[in-house]
């Protein structure tokens, strides 16, 4: 039987989730958080440390760390946790490498740096099934927020990163360069609402709208009949209308810039220079 244990960082509103076969041990885990103090400039280990303390109190065995998406609000703790696992590997859909040419020129990366996607230990494609030991994943792609944005099918559990939130706060945002809120729909719309309606939706973020409890999960049935964004008789047109709207009116995340440049590496930062320091290659417009 597959277990989940979620992990919620109020910094970033960002849910972390950690699976794992009761019997065999096989586990793995879903969008990691490195912590940084932007005032500060300053990175912590926290967030990924309790994750790391659950995975060895319960004895797992860790197989996989999955990214749904090169995340625009909080650094990966991928890497921070493959140090503990060295033989887990990091993997994203194969679109990344999408991005990542995107990114290059906006942050004006060095001509070396590679937008294959090869940072990652595994790129993977619309449909793909493997395997972590003994639990089975389906990879769907559902883009949209970004075009690289994957959600996880797993024993009747979609992750779904940003696509979808709770049915009070709706989706997510797609004004992000090479977003698209047609593609966002046609992900959630004909691919997530065509799972079986009793499949639970695990989001990537929950913003605790007009100051509610925390809450990470839903079925399919109670996001096509209450989702304030996108129900299933949505129409293309609204929702593309709605959603423009709102990005419009919404301010850039406060961590944007340094998440994505570390992210598109994979949870890498930037090697020390002569001095011994990091830096965060930050454009200014």
């Amino acid at each position: 039987m597959t277990k989940i244990k979620e992990f919620f960082d109020r910094n970033t509103w960002t849910l972390t989730y950690v699976l794992w076969d009761e019997q065999t041990r096989d586990a793995i885990v879903i969008d990691p958080v490195m912590d940084y103090d932007q005032a500060a400039s300053k990175t912590s280990e926290e967030s990924a440390n309790k994750v790391i303390e659950f995975l060895h109190s319960n004895d797992l065995k860790l197989h996989f760390i999955l990214e749904t998406h090169a995340h625009a609000d909080h650094l990966s703790g991928s890497q921070i946790i493959k140090r503990e696992f060295p033989k887990s590997l990091i993997a994203i859909g194969e679109k990344i490498t999408k991005v990542q040419e995107t990114f290059k020129g906006v942050f004006g990366l060095p001509e070396d740096f590679k937008t294959d996607g090869s940072q990652f230990d595994r790129l993977l494609k619309d449909t793909e099934e493997f395997q972590a030991g003994s639990i089975k994943i389906k990879t769907l792609f559902t883009p949209g927020h970004t075009p690289a944005c994957v959600s996880y099918y797993i024993d009747g559990n979609v992750f779904v990163g940003d696509a979808l939130f709770m049915p009070d706060y709706g989706t997510g945002r797609c004004d992000f360069p090479a977003g698209s809120a047609a593609d966002l729909y046609q992900s959630v719309h004909n691919r997530l609402y065509e799972l079986p309606e009793n499949t639970k939706v695990y989001t990537g973020h929950d913003y605790l709208p007009n100051g509610r409890s925390l809450k990470f999960m839903a079925t399919i049935a109670e996001e096509k009949t209450e989702n304030i964004q996108l129900k299933a008789q949505t129409s293309l047109e609204d929702f593309v209308r709605l959603r423009t709207e709102r990005d419009r009116s919404l301010a850039a995340p406060k961590l944007l810039l340094p998440s994505v440049l570390v992210n598109i590496d994979a949870g890498h930062l930037p090697e020390p220079e002569e001095n011994g320091k990091r830096y965060l290659r930050i454009p200014v417009s």
